[in-house]
């Protein structure tokens, strides 16, 4: 399948032409318009410091319904025993740029390059995109970041400094756009980490058919707040 070169005009290509891999296309911006476009189709952005940008939709996808969390018992003890103070939307900006530090096994680099960090962050201060953060004895722990359009959150990354802290952050996420009666929570691609919470792989085509339904919701947009603490 040809991966496409996109123009200046803010369109993408049909997501169902990606190969399973999902590389669906290169080039563009990162503008606000073409970010909102790309999840509204079920596209999201995914490259290196050095590359252009490149734009994926794999098949299957990993979703997470809320519904369906798991918790394990161990963090179900963690969490009663009230060792992290949670919030949301307190420290956005802290949050990406933590998970941009995180260097995977044989990889020296990140995704979240500095273009990637502006964006984002001109998403959370359009109402957008939310983060929750874990904080431990005043300090930030941990934390999870991702952009909400309808009743879908799309999780981009998360961190952790203090063990647990990004798990409590995450399963504060789930709770509260559950709360929201959200649809879905996209993860991307299949992680043995977000499985163990009750994520699922479903065909690409289940998704976007999914997905174009729960965006006939409104977007929750504007700060959001916890009331766990």
């Amino acid at each position: 399948m040809p991966v496409f070169l996109l123009s200046d005009e803010t369109v993408f290509p049909p997501p169902h032409l990606a190969p399973r891999d999902g590389l669906l296309a290169v080039g563009g911006d990162l503008s606000q318009e073409r970010l909102l476009l790309a999840y509204s189709l079920g596209i999201f952005p995914w490259f290196s410091k050095g590359e252009p940008i490149l734009w994926w939709s794999p098949d299957p996808r990993l979703v997470l319904y809320p519904h369906e969390l798991r918790i394990s018992k161990s963090l179900r003890k963690v969490i009663k025993k009230d060792l992290f103070q949670v919030t949301m939307d307190l420290a956005f900006a802290e949050v990406i740029k933590s998970c941009a530090k995180i260097r995977r096994r044989n990889d020296p680099g990140t995704w979240i390059v500095e273009d990637m960090i502006e964006a984002y962050c001109k998403l959370h201060e359009s109402g957008f995109a939310h983060s929750v953060e874990a904080w431990y004895e005043g300090e930030l722990a941990g934390g999870v970041y991702g952009v909400s359009i309808g009743n879908s959150f799309f999780g981009e990354s998360m961190f952790t400094r203090v063990c647990n802290a990004s798990k409590v952050a995450f399963v504060a996420l789930v709770e509260h756009v559950k709360g929201l009666s959200f649809d879905m929570i996209d993860c991307q691609v299949a992680t043995e980490h977000l499985i163990r919470f009750g994520a699922r792989e479903i065909p690409r085509v289940t998704f976007l058919r999914q997905l174009k339904k729960s965006l006939d919701a409104p977007t929750q947009k504007g700060k959001w707040s916890l009331s766990l603490t």
